[in-house]
């Protein structure tokens, strides 16, 4: 990815993507200072480009590539988002 700016949340940035013939879907955590719009017009451009590949560095330095024709869809959000344990 490109040059890193923090994002509009301050949070670390999930990544869903869903996969054609593929009942899971790839979860990502990328670092806090991504820049979610520079995101955004990346996969756009990927997907744009069906011989393309989706890169991905998540929060360990795991470095993730996905067949831009193999993309079924991506959900962007924050981490914040997720609560562990039970009560509401």
């Amino acid at each position: 990815m490109g040059t890193a700016v923090r994002s509009a949340y301050d949070a670390p940035v999930d990544v869903r993507i869903g996969v054609t013939y593929s009942p899971k879907e790839l979860t990502l955590d990328l670092d806090d200072t991504t820049d979610v719009d520079g995101l955004r017009s990346e996969v756009e451009a990927a997907v744009g480009n069906e011989k393309g590949v989706l890169w991905f560095t998540d929060r360990r330095g795991r470095t993730v590539g996905i067949p831009a024709d193999k993309i079924s869809y991506v959900e962007i959000g924050t981490s914040d988002e997720h609560r562990i344990g039970f009560g509401a």
